[in-house]
C-alpha cells in the first residue's frame, strides 16, 4: 500500500484479549502500511477508546473476559450516532454459525474465523475501510449541500420580505394617488357649480 493511500491514516481499533494476537494483528496492519493503531487487550475500554480516537474500522475477538465481543457490539450501538457507518470485522476461533449469525446480526459487517489468511484479512480490511470513506465523503458532501440549502433558503426569504415590503408600499401609494385624484375631482367639480352663471350656460339673464 502506498504512503500516499489516505486510507493508510484511518484509525484502526484492534480488540483483543490475547496479547500475542494484538501484537500479530498490529505487525501485520502496520506491514501494510496503516500507521494509525489502537489497540487493548481490555474490552472495557472500548467505549473509552471509541469517544477518543473515533476509529473507522474495529477488528473484534469475540470470547473475552469480563466482556465478550457481543457485549462490546451491543454498547456500541447506544454510542455510534444514528446513520453512522462503523464497521466491525470479528476476528475469532469461534467457526459456528451460530457464533457467525449473531455477529452479523448484531452490527459485524464482516467475519473471519481464527486462524486466518494475512492477505485475506488485509483485504476484507481494505473494503470495509473503502466502505467507510465512501460513507464519510457523502456525509460531508450532504452536510455542505444542506449548508448550501439553508443559505440560499435565508437568501430567498430575505428577498421575499423585500419583495412583500415593497408591494405593501406600492399598495399605499397607489391608494393615496387614487385619493388625491378624488380630492382632485371633488374640488374641481365643486368649483364649476359655485362660479358658473346663468349667461355663461347660454339662459337669458333676469
Amino acid at each position: 500500500m502506498r504512503a500516499s493511500d489516505p486510507l493508510t491514516h484511518a484509525c484502526i481499533l484492534v480488540v483483543d484479549d490475547h496479547e500475542t494476537n494484538v501484537k500479530l494483528l498490529q505487525k501485520m496492519l502496520r506491514r501494510a502500511g496503516y500507521v494509525n493503531i489502537v489497540a487493548t487487550t481490555d474490552p472495557r475500554q472500548v467505549a473509552m477508546l471509541y469517544a477518543e480516537h473515533d476509529p473507522d474500522l474495529i477488528v473484534l475477538d469475540l470470547h473475552m473476559p469480563q466482556m465478550d465481543g457481543f457485549e462490546v457490539m451491543q454498547d456500541l450501538t447506544r454510542r455510534i450516532p444514528p446513520g453512522t457507518y462503523l464497521p466491525i470485522l470479528v476476528l475469532t476461533a469461534d467457526s459456528t454459525p451460530e457464533a457467525r449469525v449473531r455477529a452479523l446480526a448484531m452490527g459485524a459487517k464482516d467475519f473471519l474465523t481464527k486462524p486466518f489468511d494475512h492477505d485475506e484479512a488485509l483485504l476484507r480490511a481494505r473494503n470495509l475501510l473503502e466502505t467507510r470513506s465512501l460513507h464519510l465523503q457523502l456525509r460531508d458532501q450532504t452536510e455542505i449541500l444542506e449548508e448550501k440549502v439553508r443559505e440560499r433558503t435565508q437568501e430567498l426569504s430575505q428577498t421575499v420580505s423585500v419583495l412583500q415590503r415593497t408591494a405593501a408600499q406600492r399598495r399605499m401609494l397607489l391608494a393615496k394617488m387614487v385619493q388625491v385624484r378624488r380630492l382632485a375631482e371633488a374640488g374641481e367639480g365643486e368649483g364649476i357649480g359655485e362660479g358658473v352663471r346663468p349667461a355663461d350656460l347660454g339662459g337669458v339673464p333676469e
